[in-house]
């Protein structure tokens, strides 16, 4: 059972589609207390708060902080994937890589083996 679950997780698609689904959360993660969202650009004259929220009740702001607090977020997920990614198609090629079992011959086969082996003696 074992065997075939492993054949099932390193399948191409199972992998490709949890590596979408985890770069898709990785939008919404905030990876180890790393934020800055309070930095921004007033965009009018009046704003003069120094939290992103004070600042857009003000005025209009750009809230570059935020996307580079994604943007830094999104990155380190990317990266720890690839690693992750990387490691499993490591252990697909030594899977490919090991030689395979020659085929049981037939029992027809073994048959006609044994009366060569018969008709030599």
């Amino acid at each position: 059972m074992l065997e075939d679950f492993k054949k099932f997780a390193l399948r191409g698609n199972v992998v490709d589609l949890a590596v979408g689904v985890i770069i898709g959360a990785a939008f919404g993660a905030i990876t180890g207390g790393l934020d800055f969202s309070n930095y921004f650009i007033g965009l009018s004259s009046i704003v003069t708060a120094t939290a992103l929220a004070d600042a857009k009740k003000q005025g209009a702001v750009l809230a570059w902080g935020s996307f580079l607090t994604i943007v830094i977020n999104f990155l380190i997920i990317a990266f720890v994937l690839f690693l992750a990614i990387r490691g499993l198609a490591r252990l697909q090629k030594t899977e490919a890589a090991k030689p395979a079992e020659p085929p049981k011959p037939s029992r027809e086969v073994e048959l006609l083996t044994e009366i060569r082996d018969l008709l030599k003696t």
